[in-house]
């Protein structure tokens, strides 16, 4: 006599999947970043009259800028890789990133271009800002040149054009050893402000930042030296896809964030551009990602701030016109109470966000639906005359035609 059947194995967990293939946290992440380079760029205003509360401002986010657009590198990089497909072309791809990109600098240079000649102040550099190219410029007011924030496109432009291949390369590497290739290029950016000293001696400091201008032109804005932030991201998105990193939340990350923002606070500028915050912002971006794939809660996947983080390139391009024309339009020097001066920046910050909605639904939406993607050739309708004849030697009635189908809306393509 047999005894009872056993219990069938276990099915595998599936991995939980993400609607429509987005990764929330991500976006929501992208809007806090611009936020902190908002508040960045706001310290130069000077707006506190109260001077003891105008430099605690100023010093707490000193190296609030630095860590968000370190973050907007590294996570370009991984959700590229993230999001890449075999069958996609180098060609469908820079055409995206083009049409992603170019207009909203294009319409916010024109209305830089506008303010500045309204304003009789110098408008340098143009050409190389036009063509997205001032990053390469050893100079800070080409590349700080009409828009300023737009010297980080400068070098996006060449993380895109090298992507394809990038990728070719970081798909070449074996899974066991993504580690090692991650933690080099994180011991490379951490030992970049050693490089700059070694190329260049000291000079002489900018006159509103304690660092040279060759080491903040190396640093900051010299495109191959910020390339290693993007491939960290690729290797990041790779080492959550092998599933080869081990997921501890997020909390872990943000505290190691932190730690290293407060490092830097007392650091030399040289290493409060990226070399302390970029690990810990690589686990960031990492976590969340698996926070979204596990279909595990994350504050950043919050509705309302998934919603800021996708105006927030246009947000990031136009925080600076507001800020600083504004602050020109109230009185170039003026300062404020300490309650006005915390009204002005959230008055900014909430105009900004207007305009930002404005130029991403009218703009960047639109241009990139349109032209982004190519549009597919007409396939030919099947006929529709009638009945199809019966072959030699069938019985019963012949087939009726096959209905024509209406296309399929661009919507659903």
């Amino acid at each position: 006599m047999n005894g009872p059947a056993p219990p069938p194995a276990p099915r595998p967990a599936a991995r939980p999947a993400v609607r429509g293939g987005r990764l929330p946290s991500l976006t929501g992440m992208r809007f806090a970043a611009a936020l902190l380079v908002f508040c960045f760029h706001a310290s130069y205003e000077n707006l506190f009259a109260d001077r003891r509360v105008n430099d605690a401002f100023a010093e707490a986010v000193s190296q609030a800028g630095w860590t968000g657009v370190s973050f907007f590198f590294v996570l370009s990089g991984f959700v590229l890789a993230f999001s890449a497909r075999p069958r996609d072309t180098w060609r469908a791809f820079w055409r995206r990133r083009l049409w992603k990109i170019y207009p909203s600098h294009l319409l916010t240079l024109a209305a830089a271009v506008v303010l500045l000649a309204a304003a009789g102040l110098p408008r340098p550099g143009l050409l190389p800002n036009l063509l997205l190219v001032q990053a390469w410029w050893p100079d800070a007011d080409v590349i700080l040149s009409a828009n300023p924030v737009s010297w980080s496109l400068s070098a996006e432009a060449l993380f895109y054009l090298a992507f394809p291949a990038l990728w070719a390369g970081v798909r070449r590497i074996r899974p066991e050893h993504l580690w090692r290739w991650a933690a080099a290029l994180a011991a490379a950016v951490a030992l970049m402000p050693l490089a700059a000293a070694a190329l260049w001696p000291a000079g002489p400091h900018l006159h509103w930042l304690a660092i040279s201008e060759e080491h903040y032109w190396f640093l900051l804005a010299f495109p191959p030296v910020r390339a290693a932030e993007f491939v960290l991201g690729m290797l990041m998105a790779r080492l959550v896809s092998t599933g080869r990193l081990p997921h501890a939340g997020l909390w872990p990350p943000l505290l190691a964030l932190a730690c290293a923002y407060t490092a830097a606070l007392a650091a030399p500028v040289a290493y409060g551009i990226a070399a302390l915050g970029v690990l810990p912002l690589a686990w960031l971006v990492a976590a969340g990602a698996q926070a979204d794939l596990r279909g595990r809660p994350s504050p950043f996947a919050a509705r309302p701030l998934v919603w800021l983080g996708q105006v927030s390139f246009a947000f990031y391009l136009l925080h600076r016109l507001v800020q600083f024309h504004g602050h020109r339009a109230l009185g170039e020097h003026r300062a404020f109470s300490t309650p006005a001066a915390a009204g002005l920046l959230m008055a900014a910050a909430a105009l900004t966000l207007v305009l930002a909605w404005a130029m991403h639904t009218a703009v960047e939406q639109p241009l990139l639906r349109r032209f982004g993607h190519p549009r597919p050739r007409p396939r030919p309708r099947p006929s529709a005359r009638g009945p199809l004849p019966r072959a030699r030697g069938a019985k019963g009635p012949a087939p009726a035609a096959r209905p024509v189908l209406p296309p399929a809306s661009e919507e659903a393509r």
